[in-house]
């Protein structure tokens, strides 16, 4: 991919920390679109940046489709739904932003569940304006899709995944940060994306969106990407984002990253101020990390550390849970949004090097 599609994120009422996963992953990078502005109407005249992470990136947040055409320093081609709905249905602030957007003949890239698609008026306004529709949660044809084959066996490079102990705990961005800081040392490092976000935020297609797969086709499609990207790249280490947690009651995930994908080395985020899964109905108790870990172990593979999402937690606190539960597990612990990856960095070395003897 050669350059970057500049885009607008359609966020209207949700631009936040609960609801706003995606475009909260966009703002902090993409080597896919060129974040030039977000439509919010209830927080229109601040910098998107600063409320993902205090950092001022210069992304406006507008009222209007139309005020960002008219303020942002580069015209949007694009727009994405960058905000999680329940239920996973267009409510009347996005279906607003969306014929907005669609009107100025924009591309429609859409993560949730309902396919716009297979909407009436929205194809209608898509047809009439020259817009398209991307729903990226559209199952491909079967025809498309592979199933596991054992050629897993023969990828040389060493694999890695980024597991969490709940959903929404930030496993796609410690692994970002991770393949940065890979890449950064000398150390020649691809990311498998399993969601999409991930898919927004790559530069490259070595992934596939795991919750749109039929289930048959889940670990070929895994084995799939994780061979291609192995054969054409000959990276020295593949990472790969987890999704959902091993014991999740609502969406269990987890045995194909350690079995279809053979990674035998885990990166596993952690909440320690959560005390129920993210579940959509019934309140289900959190286990308790340790329990996870042997769980990992007895797939065959290796916890190298535990990165910790600190949400909950008060600063001044933060450091001392940290040295409480690398001392109850026995294991690396680090805090990647505040101290950053780089001491991360040694575990993975010594992975690799481990795991490339002959």
């Amino acid at each position: 991919m050669t350059s970057k599609q500049p885009a607008l994120i359609l966020a209207s009422g949700g631009f936040n920390g609960k609801l706003a996963k995606t475009a909260f992953g966009l703002i902090r990078s993409s080597e896919r679109f060129q974040i030039v502005g977000v439509l919010d109407p209830e927080q229109a005249g601040q910098e998107a940046g600063r409320i993902v992470d205090g950092k001022d990136r210069g992304i406006g947040i507008y009222a209007s489709v139309a005020e960002a055409y008219a303020q942002a320093e580069i015209t949007p081609e694009v727009a994405i739904i960058g905000v999680a709905i329940a239920g996973g249905k267009l409510n009347d602030n996005l279906r607003c932003a969306v014929t907005e957007a669609l009107r100025q003949g924009l591309m429609i890239v859409n993560g949730l569940h309902s396919w716009l698609a297979e909407d009436p008026e929205i194809v209608a306004l898509a047809q009439h304006y020259g817009g398209s529709l991307l729903d990226l949660r559209k199952p491909r044809s079967r025809e498309q899709l592979r199933f596991w084959c054992g050629g897993i066996l023969d990828v040389k490079a060493p694999r890695i995944v980024v597991m969490g102990t709940d959903c929404a705990l930030g496993k796609r961005t410690t692994a970002r940060w991770l393949r940065d800081a890979c890449q950064a040392e000398g150390i020649k490092t691809e990311l498998i994306y399993t969601g999409q976000t991930g898919w927004m935020q790559s530069a490259h297609d070595y992934g596939f969106i795991l919750d749109a797969t039929p289930n048959d086709f889940v670990s070929g499609e895994l084995e799939g990407a994780i061979m291609r990207c192995d054969h054409e790249l000959a990276p020295q280490l593949i990472l790969i984002e987890g999704q959902s947690a091993l014991r999740n009651p609502s969406g269990p995930c987890g045995a194909e990253f350690l079995l279809s994908a053979q990674a035998k080395g885990v990166i596993l985020q952690h909440a320690p101020a959560r005390e129920l899964y993210k579940t959509t109905d019934r309140p289900w108790p959190m286990a308790d990390i340790a329990d996870d870990i042997k769980i990992i172990q007895l797939y065959g593979s290796e916890v190298l550390a535990v990165t910790l999402n600190a949400d909950g937690i008060a600063i001044e606190y933060r450091e001392g849970v940290r040295v409480e539960l690398e001392q109850r597990l026995g294991l690396p612990v680090f805090l990647p949004l505040e101290q950053g990856v780089s001491n991360i960095l040694s575990l993975m070395r010594d992975f690799v090097a481990r795991e490339v003897q002959p």
